[in-house]
């Protein structure tokens, strides 16, 4: 009777243990990064094709999950071949220096539970430069899997995105926004 009742006790705690954060990773096909500078106040969209996200998380417990991005930046497509090549060079995101962009947080906050809102808090590291970066995301749970998507806006200049001649913000406006929709399955 003794055995039963540690038995008993043992499950019992083991059952107020905290539940353990999913791995989460992305699936490429169904996910999509987007940015969005403006012209002359006219939006110029463009697409960062190549990207992953590794996700540990608990949408019960966001406090000790981690959000890890990394961005190849050469991927950037902004359908056009002139802007393309001009994005390229060192003015702009500087490809052959800076072949990667980076945005890690270990801070994941619950907003709105009813609605499942988050704030992920991290650092951002784009051509050279680390810049703390908040960003908001939506999460929805399927079966299959899980989207996380939202939007939040980047400051260009601190980055040292568009110098020389570009660093005036009247023809590039000093902030891209950047909106996200990432498919995500749970790790084997």
């Amino acid at each position: 009777m003794k055995r039963l009742a540690c038995l008993f006790a043992l499950v019992a705690c083991v059952a107020q243990q905290p539940a353990c954060a999913a791995e989460w990773r992305m699936d490429p096909a169904n996910s999509r990064l987007e940015f969005a500078a403006s012209f002359e106040k006219t939006p110029a969209p463009g697409v960062f094709k190549e990207f992953d996200t590794q996700l540990n998380f608990d949408p019960e417990k966001p406090a000790g999950g981690r959000l890890d991005v990394t961005i190849r930046v050469a991927s950037a497509d902004m359908t056009s071949a002139d802007i393309n090549k001009a994005i390229a060079g060192a003015e702009w995101f500087d490809f052959a220096r800076h072949q990667q962009a980076e945005f890690h947080s270990t801070d994941i906050r619950q907003i709105n539970a009813q609605a499942g809102n988050y704030l992920a808090r991290g650092v951002l590291t784009l051509k050279g430069v680390q810049q703390t970066v908040e960003v908001p995301f939506k999460w929805s749970e399927a079966p299959d899997g899980a989207t996380m998507q939202g939007e939040f806006i980047v400051k260009r200049t601190p980055f040292g995105i568009g110098t020389g001649e570009w660093t005036a913000t009247d023809v590039i406006g000093p902030e891209v926004a950047v909106k996200f929709r990432v498919r995500l399955r749970k790790a084997a």
